[in-house]
């Protein structure tokens, strides 16, 4: 515990500048290669048939195409897949047959990736078909029918706030430049929308309500934060003003359970990872414990390679993968089954008058939490037995899902259990 708590101080000071610059760039540098070409993918997957019962099916009204929706495995075990690549046949194949010949049974694909772009043929007249510079899936409904019948979970990624198609078309609504007003731009060159901006609400909204309709079983939230890895002395938010980081984000998180639970899908949110053991909101407005309280699972991004030198004492995290994510997620599902927290979340109640005040909580199933485990070279060398080992802390941690990332979408099948 002594090391844990000299991270809790570096979280609040230095997390900028380590692990959320990672976590923003490999996104990024592997969407450039996607669009030169791809590779192939899958066929048939054996889940049980609980874990494939069909909820609903109506019909696209765009396609024609049946629409049907399956219950969310449990234990699930996804992978990751860009647009880019689900819009190649051969390559997104490829990725289908390794899914029906190992224990995967499920696959989360780009909506909406980091530059905007929506990547499938909308439905909704209030979208606009947005052609930024990110890949698009033509025939999308076809491909997650497809996914369906072979009895695959389908989640659809929406990028949230880091949107730079969207920034352009409405300056108004994007975190700003505090020396001249202009739109504020990551070191990437990325803008965001400021976090408080609602009519960016109704739209994400809008968009979540379409994934569902177009097919996908979920919709998972990511890049739901504010703005870390740039420029933070010439920064202003004009929608969120000075309303705690916190509290704004979490107005978000109930906002979406209020007006896209109710149309049927499950909802899911990523977290940068230290959201396990840090307390406080690592500047960027994210707290384990408001996730839990409006979505349906939370997914921290516990990538060995994002946490910094001697976190927890060791000296490179990226060299103890199982003992990394063992302490890390042990800790989250300690936090997720805790009836206090020191924490204020919307609704919450307090209790005791001590510093720090605690506040009253609901006790959550420790399952809502699905990790994201690193599958890629980062830092280090991630072969079957880096991979396997951090599917092993996860079932040692008490968890029994999980979720594998590769931004360039090659895997390890070997770090897998054969179907």
């Amino acid at each position: 515990m002594k090391a844990e708590k000299k991270y809790i101080i570096f979280g609040v000071v230095g997390v900028v500048g380590v692990a959320a610059a990672a976590y923003l760039f490999l996104p990024t540098l592997f969407s450039v290669a996607y669009k030169q070409g791809g590779e192939a993918q899958v066929a048939a997957v054996n889940v049980s048939a609980s874990q494939a019962t069909q909820l609903s099916t109506t019909t696209n009204t765009l396609s024609g195409i049946p629409v049907t929706h399956l219950k969310t495995p449990n234990p699930l075990k996804a992978i990751y897949m860009t647009a880019c690549v689900a819009s190649v046949p051969s390559w997104r194949t490829k990725l289908m047959n390794m899914i029906a010949t190992t224990e995967l049974n499920a696959v989360v694909i780009d909506v909406k990736d980091f530059s905007g772009t929506i990547s499938y043929i909308s439905t909704d007249p209030k979208l606009p078909q947005v052609t930024g510079t990110g890949c698009r899936v033509k025939d999308m409904a076809k491909f997650v029918a497809e996914l369906h019948e072979k009895n695959i979970y389908v989640i659809g990624r929406v990028t949230v706030f880091q949107d730079p198609y969207y920034t352009k078309a409405h300056p108004e609504l994007a975190v700003k430049r505090a020396s001249d007003g202009g739109v504020w731009k990551d070191r990437k060159g990325l803008s965001f929308i400021d976090v408080s901006a609602k009519p960016y609400w109704e739209y994400i909204a809008e968009l979540a309500r379409d994934t569902y309709a177009q097919g996908f079983d979920e919709i998972n939230f990511d890049y739901v934060r504010f703005p870390s890895d740039g420029n933070m002395k010439d920064i202003a938010f004009p929608w969120t003003k000075k309303t705690p980081k916190t509290l704004a984000l979490e107005q978000f998180f109930a906002y979406l359970e209020k007006e896209v639970k109710p149309s049927g899908a499950v909802i899911s949110v990523d977290l940068f990872g230290m959201t396990t053991t840090n307390t406080d909101d690592l500047n960027i407005g994210q707290v384990l414990e408001t996730a839990l309280a409006h979505f349906d699972y939370v997914a921290p991004m516990v990538y060995p390679s994002h946490y910094p030198p001697h976190f927890n004492g060791w000296k490179n995290p990226n060299t103890v993968p199982y003992e990394l994510i063992k302490f890390v997620m042990s800790r989250g599902v300690l936090r997720a089954e805790a009836t206090t927290t020191p924490v204020l979340t919307l609704g919450a109640q307090r209790i005791g008058t001590s510093t720090p005040a605690h506040y009253t909580k609901t006790a959550y199933d420790k399952n809502k939490l699905r990790p994201w485990l690193q599958d890629f070279n980062y830092g280090g060398h991630y072969g079957p037995a880096e991979v396997r080992a951090q599917i092993k802390a996860t079932y040692d941690a008490g968890l029994n899902s999980w979720m594998l990332w590769d931004p360039g979408n090659k895997y390890t099948p070997a770090a897998l259990e054969k179907a």
